[in-house]
């Protein structure tokens, strides 16, 4: 059977060899009763490396993001947040469940101007509502994969802090954000009082995601994860995994940028598409058919037909996602079969 190339995420990754192993060596214990010290070391571990005070392991990025919202706001309250990211998007059941109240702003590559923030506190507060949280992602999936600078978070953050709100922000792939921008993913989370990231995305995990916060925030983060039913007991098995995956994460994400920009590259030689990779993009290439008579779903089946799996985004433009399991000649056969799927559009 001929092999597949997954482009549809990075999720799909499969853990190398030295993650199986540290999995099968790991020490274990129970996390809901006196702790596993694999996990608590992965927990104090991401702490430091987002200049946070403690951490909090977790099944996965949304319920990292959901136990988030619960402890940082009450019923009815309003949330701030970008229209096009993900708790917006793909996460708005965990906002109706946090009883939070969603009041989005426009922004472009994932950053929105402080005014269209302040708009949103604004229409929370003649909606009677009081705003308590501003949501951030970085880097933005639907914004094309971009980065999003320091800069940019301290100005958004900014307006949040003048009004007493706290600050979440969405870093399920912060660490690709970072190697983009060459910073400390510290210096990308330091306006923020928690942050969620993922490990079974670019990172390569199998399973996990983790979020920081001050002591109090997560001591409070750790009853909810509990009420989600989030507790893993011997949780290091998935944490030894997360461990390995920090050793090399740097090197493994310039790479899967690297053959993003070959894909965009590659595409835009392809006259019948829209490319967009944002001048901070990262590992996502979004393309799009501007042929009338050739939809978006009709590339796709084009591509499954060779064994190519991509998939459509929530605003309906096909999404590319490297990551490592697929190469650089995986890159070269999808240009190609694009390039001839453009020389008969109609086939």
């Amino acid at each position: 059977m001929r092999r597949i190339i997954d482009f549809r995420s990075d999720t799909v990754t499969l853990p190398p060899p030295a993650m199986l192993e540290a999995m099968a060596k790991a020490e274990l214990g129970d996390d809901g009763r006196e702790g596993d010290p694999t996990t608590r070391r992965l927990e104090e571990r991401c702490a430091c490396l987002l200049g946070k005070e403690a951490g909090l392991f977790v099944p996965s990025g949304t319920m990292g993001n959901l136990a988030a919202l619960l402890t940082w706001i009450e019923p009815g309250d309003g949330v701030a947040l970008e229209r096009v990211c993900h708790i917006h998007t793909y996460e708005r059941e965990s906002l109706r469940l946090s009883g939070g109240r969603p009041y989005p702003a426009e922004g472009e590559f994932g950053y929105m101007p402080p005014e269209k923030i302040e708009e949103s506190f604004l229409r929370a507060e003649a909606d009677g509502r009081r705003a308590r949280l501003l949501c951030l992602e970085n880097t933005g999936n639907l914004a094309g994969g971009a980065a999003v600078t320091p800069g940019q978070m301290e100005s958004m953050a900014s307006v949040a802090k003048e009004r007493g709100a706290a600050v979440h922000l969405d870093g399920a792939r912060i660490f690709n954000a970072a190697v983009a921008l060459d910073v400390d993913p510290a210096a990308l989370a330091a306006r923020a009082d928690s942050v969620m990231f993922c490990f079974s995305k670019g990172l390569a995990a199998p399973v996990g995601s983790v979020l920081v916060g001050s002591a109090d925030f997560i001591a409070e983060a750790r009853q909810k994860r509990k009420i989600l039913g989030g507790t893993m007991r011997q949780s290091g098995v998935l944490a030894a995994a997360a461990l390995v995956a920090l050793e090399e994460k740097d090197e493994r994400l310039r790479e899967d940028h690297a053959k993003a920009r070959l894909l965009a590259e590659g595409l835009r030689a392809v006259p019948y598409l829209d490319v967009n990779y944002p001048p901070s993009g990262t590992n996502m290439v979004f393309i799009s058919s501007r042929l009338p008579e050739l939809s978006n779903q009709a590339v796709i089946d084009h591509l499954t037909q060779h064994n190519i799996r991509a998939s459509v985004s929530a605003i309906g433009w096909i999404r590319f996602v490297t990551h490592k399991d697929v190469t650089r000649a995986d890159v070269a056969e999808v240009v190609e079969r694009l390039k001839t799927l453009s020389a008969s559009p109609g086939s």
